[in-house]
């Protein structure tokens, strides 16, 4: 299914877009062609956010990178709700062998597929995990950190489960900081990877874009000891990481993949992949 992306205004570029919207809203003078209309366009519904869905909206058009030099890599997938029941049997077919599931979005959105997904993708012989969808302005940290472990989010060293993931990037819905500042974000999510922890012994894998985590998070180097990190990125290297982290764990690199679309590489070879798993 075709998913059209709005671009929503960031935090930095209201101005530009009350002005634009100003002018807008003045009648086309004579002899002056007026523009067409601009094609109406929706986002998500509520809920139905997923990995990467502002990546595409926010980092249009990057120039192709130098490709990075051979190395040990695991191909994996992320899926959500828009992928429905999922061909996992196709999947490892192809060479896929790690997948993450969203399972909860905000305090207010459990996956209604998470069961076909999160099970299917173990059943077929993948490391799998879950991952959580932020919504900072709609509950704490801790409130979300709770609500995704009590509904899926949870993890257990049996080798074949992941560290819970907190996505946190653009907002689908409005503001796309959430309307904090750098400051309260930061203790957004540190408050959500604490409270991960301290229910499930694991700190959470963070996903996130650089020039997200720039833009509104003041570019925070306190995670890079402790979190691994998933970016995102579609272009042929990960190219320059948030500040304090020395290397990716994970990276997203497409989302036009085959068969669900968003697809991942790990940083080393299935070994690793099963390092995490295991913590």
């Amino acid at each position: 299914m075709l998913r059209i992306r709005q671009l929503r205004p960031t935090r930095r570029g209201a101005l530009l877009a009350s002005t634009t919207a100003l002018l807008l809203a003045l009648p086309a003078t004579a002899g002056t062609a007026q523009a067409a209309p601009l094609e109406d366009t929706e986002g998500p519904a509520r809920g139905e956010a997923y990995m990467g869905v502002g990546v595409q909206a926010h980092e249009p058009g990057a120039p192709v990178d130098e490709p990075i030099a051979p190395q040990a890599t695991t191909e994996g997938v992320d899926v959500a709700s828009h992928q429905g029941n999922v061909d996992w049997p196709a999947l490892w077919n192809s060479g896929v062998k790690f997948a993450y599931v969203k399972a909860t979005e905000g305090n207010y959105y459990k996956n209604p597929y998470y069961a076909q997904q999160y099970n299917g993708s173990y059943d077929v012989g993948m490391i799998r995990g879950a991952y959580h969808f932020a919504t900072p302005n709609d509950a704490s940290g801790a409130e979300q950190a709770n609500y995704f472990v009590d509904n899926g989010g949870g993890w257990s060293k049996d080798g074949k489960t992941l560290p819970g993931v907190l996505d946190i990037e653009w907002n689908p819905y409005g503001d796309a900081c959430y309307g904090k500042s750098d400051a309260d974000m930061v203790a957004w999510i540190k408050d959500f990877v604490n409270t991960y922890k301290s229910r499930t012994g694991r700190d959470p894998v963070i996903y996130t874009a650089t020039s997200w985590w720039t833009d509104c998070t003041g570019n925070s180097a306190e995670f890079g000891a402790t979190n691994p990190l998933w970016i995102a990125r579609y272009n042929t290297s990960p190219g320059e990481l948030p500040a304090g982290w020395p290397t990716h764990t994970i990276w997203q690199y497409t989302s036009t993949g085959p068969i669900v679309g968003d697809h991942n590489q790990f940083n080393g070879g299935l070994d690793r992949v099963q390092a995490l798993a295991n913590g």
